[in-house]
């Protein structure tokens, strides 16, 4: 693929104090910038780039802002050619945040004037900037989504005094029926992949290759875990996790409905929020939710705290902004289909799909 740089400012321009945008950027600077930025996300990390382009085949164009050769802003953009959807423009797709990081508005908007050249060289229809809280009010922005985070105690003792008498019964009763829970790295995906396809399925979703778990754990290596729960000698729900900074972060778990009475589930995120209070980290994320959902109700169960997500869009050639999720209705049809579809078919199908739905 040919890239979509942004265009360099003429000589001419280049002032003091002027904002200048380029594709110049440097993985070491970006990440030590996200990392210092108050709105930072582990989402906005240099190492996704990699993880987009190997495992989903969209090729990124990040965008840093420097002042007076000081970086003072990023905004990291993927490129997305979907059968499904056409071409657009993302920031971040199939994770859960992303958008403008600047130091102030100035830096903002010329990321944004960036991004939208770089789309519109790209014939995209549109920019998607999953933001966390509002930037630009005068662009069009849906809140469709919610963040689910809880703030994490000091001690285990006291997180497993906070939680809800309800939840610490299903906790016990999943150990109690002697399930085994493991934590590590790349000898564990093949275990983990294997509940969530078969979840993702049940669900009517094409699920994603398993070169992206793989590809993850090798651009995060110091930070991702991989999480099963085994009944004997089978894996019947499983997890990854992200530490970025005080955060711990879930994107992806599962759970095989068929060993529901057993609350693998409710011990998989003990485990995991047990552990991040033991790293020593402050906050957990549930990852996204849509409203009123079953992903959703299950994640205040926990105590999670829900904010909605702003994602903005600057339109070039739709008059408004995407509903692309399966909660529009528009797929209601393709779901049900593909839930009667054999395990195996779903995995080949699933991961060609996929890549087409950011």
């Amino acid at each position: 693929m040919t890239p979509v740089a942004a265009a360099a400012p003429p000589a001419a321009d280049i002032r003091p104090g002027r904002v200048i945008v380029s594709t110049a950027a440097s993985g070491a600077e970006w990440d030590a910038y996200v990392r210092a930025h108050p709105d930072g996300t582990v989402d906005h990390l240099w190492g996704w780039r990699s993880v987009m382009a190997r495992a989903l085949g969209h090729e990124g164009e990040y965008l840093e802002a420097r002042r007076d050769g000081a970086l003072v802003g990023v905004l990291p953009l993927v490129l997305v050619r979907s059968r499904v959807f056409g071409r657009s423009v993302i920031s971040m797709p199939f994770l859960n945040y992303g958008g403008v990081l600047a130091d102030d508005a100035t830096v903002a908007a010329a990321l944004f004037d960036a991004a939208t050249d770089i789309a519109r060289r790209f014939g995209a229809s549109h920019v998607e900037f999953r933001h966390r809280t509002r930037i630009r009010p005068d662009l069009p922005c849906r809140q469709h989504k919610l963040a689910m985070q809880r703030p994490l105690p000091p001690t285990s003792e006291e997180l497993w005094a906070a939680v809800d008498r309800k939840v610490r019964n299903q906790v016990r009763k999943a150990q109690k029926s002697g399930l085994e829970v493991r934590s590590g790295a790349h000898e564990l995906v093949d275990e983990f992949y294997g509940v969530f396809a078969r979840n993702m399925r049940d669900l009517g979703t094409p699920v994603y290759p398993r070169t992206l778990f793989r590809e993850t754990l090798d651009a995060f290596a110091d930070a991702a875990r991989v999480y099963v729960i085994r009944h004997g000698s089978t894996c019947i729900a499983g997890g990854v996790v992200l530490r970025f900074e005080d955060t711990v972060v879930n994107p992806w778990a599962s759970s095989l409905r068929e060993f529901r009475p057993l609350c693998a589930n409710m011990l998989l995120y003990w485990s995991m929020l047990e552990d991040a209070v033991r790293g020593g980290a402050t906050s957990f994320d549930f990852g996204r939710s849509s409203p009123g959902g079953g992903t959703h109700q299950f994640k205040l169960q926990w105590g999670a705290v829900e904010q909605p997500l702003c994602w903005e869009y600057v339109l070039l050639t739709r008059r408004e902004a995407p509903d692309q999720g399966p909660s529009s209705g528009r797929f209601d049809a393709a779901i049900a289909v593909w839930r009667r579809l054999p395990v195996g078919l779903a995995n080949v199908l699933g991961p060609l799909v996929a890549r087409h739905l950011p």
